[in-house]
């Protein structure tokens, strides 16, 4: 499984996605991310340093907005992943038409997130011992390996450019 970095030093960009959110942003698309961190409830993170990450991820990637989950399962929110709420947070705050929008993540969650709330998605495969998605509209090795889908997919949803 996963983890989850719990400290700044072990917070790092994945090779490719400065690029790959370049190439988003460039052609006018919103990126925005909606991340689970129940770390933060049980302790294993604090606050302050999953927000030195997300700034790190604003100044260096340029990420329009970031949407956090702290909940557990067991709290049965509306926004924790697979449930769309944090997407639906997002297109309420964004004007976004998440029918003409595209969900892309590394677990079954994000793609569950996705589908809910009516977007494309596409499954990040990186080889996690858990749960596989079902029915992503693509499966990808990494963000940058996603864009030509992502990309093809916005202007197909969006017929021919941003909103």
């Amino acid at each position: 499984l996963p983890y989850a970095p719990t400290r700044l030093e072990e917070f790092e960009l994945l090779p490719g996605s400065y690029d790959a959110v370049s190439q988003i942003r460039e052609k006018g698309y919103l990126t925005i991310v909606v991340t689970n961190q129940p770390d933060i409830t049980t302790g294993k993170q604090s606050p302050e340093v999953l927000a030195a990450m997300h700034n790190i991820l604003r100044r260096k990637m340029g990420v329009d907005d970031i949407f956090v989950c702290t909940h557990l399962d067991s709290d049965g929110c509306g926004c924790r992943k697979p449930k769309p709420g944090m997407l639906l947070a997002a297109a309420e705050k964004w004007g976004i038409d998440l029918q003409r929008s595209v969900m892309v993540g590394d677990r079954w969650r994000d793609v569950g997130a996705g589908k809910a709330a009516g977007c494309a998605t596409v499954f990040i495969e990186y080889g996690y011992a858990e749960l596989s998605p079902e029915g992503p509209d693509a499966v990808a090795t990494s963000l940058a390996d996603s864009v030509p889908f992502i990309l093809e997919e916005l202007k197909r949803r969006c017929d021919g450019g941003p909103q």
